[in-house]
């Protein structure tokens, strides 16, 4: 796929059909996340790869118990307000149920460490359109990365206790679906000749 088609192309998934992953394509898309630009060659995210079912199930039903403990505030973010009110009712998979998270995370104390993570999982995003595969980016381990019951959590499985989770990836097979391309009304470009 031609690098600008991947990128016009690319769409944020919200539905996945129950398919595993092959192995190849995971590595693949991990790989184009190590590849991303990084500060001073830092090369300092950490890729925690999560596709064990009863795992992504304890993660999704830690989430949903942590963000109901949230109080909803006016002007709180409209996504995470989002996440905050469908946990309160119960029914909240914050990961939509793919068959694979990549969580990004990196060193506390980087300061590059989000803008580094952006880069990694933008490359697995496009990187999943290119191989056939639905993607979204997801915030929600990071608006709880102080959260000590998901925290913990995630140190089982291997972050360490430096590291904070900046993004993470849905990422899974999709039905084939004709999607709407929202036209672009914001993102300003202003051009200085």
């Amino acid at each position: 796929m031609d690098a600008l088609d991947c990128i016009m192309t690319r769409r944020s998934n919200r539905k996945f059909i129950d398919k595993p992953i092959e192995d190849e394509k995971l590595r693949a898309l991990v790989e184009a996340g190590r590849q991303a630009p990084c500060g001073g060659n830092s090369q300092s995210c950490h890729f925690l790869v999560i596709t064990n079912k009863e795992v992504l199930a304890e993660l999704a039903k830690l989430v949903q118990e942590e963000f109901a403990k949230w109080d909803l505030f006016e002007g709180m973010y409209k996504s995470m307000a989002n996440s905050v009110k469908f946990s309160k009712r119960g029914n909240y998979v914050f990961h939509y149920k793919a068959p694979a998270l990549i969580v990004v995370a990196n060193k506390k104390e980087y300061g590059n460490a989000m803008a580094d993570s952006a880069c990694a999982t933008e490359n697995i995003l496009l990187a999943a359109n290119a191989l056939g595969l639905g993607a979204c980016y997801i915030n929600q381990l990071n608006w709880l990365d102080n959260d000590e019951i998901i925290r913990s959590f995630m140190m089982s499985l291997g972050l360490a206790d430096d590291e904070t989770m900046c993004t993470a990836v849905s990422v899974g097979y999709v039905e084939p679906l004709i999607q709407k391309v929202a036209e672009r009304t914001g993102n300003a470009v202003t051009w200085v000749k």
